[in-house]
């Protein structure tokens, strides 16, 4: 059988104000943290694991790419700190 993928789910910008919000103070809620986190969202808690999945994975690649870029030009890095004297 194959398997029926549930349809996409749209927040709203209030809604990813919320999750991004709780994605700043842990990247990995537990599963009463994220029944919580549903309730204020009013979504599932199921939808909240694969948001913080896919946040997850947002952020890695984030990380990844500031990094190369920090090789990749040391010096605009060195420029965008303001110099203290």
């Amino acid at each position: 059988f194959p398997v029926k993928k549930k349809p996409r789910t749209f927040y709203s910008a209030e809604q990813l104000e919320k999750l991004e919000e709780m994605f700043q103070e842990d990247h990995y809620p537990d599963n009463e943290k994220r029944r919580e986190i549903a309730a204020v969202v009013g979504v599932t808690p199921q939808r909240i694991l694969v948001w913080f999945q896919n946040r997850r994975a947002k952020w890695r690649k984030l990380q990844k790419l500031s990094i190369k870029g920090n090789r990749k030009y040391p010096e605009s890095s060195a420029l965008s700190v303001p110099l203290v004297s």
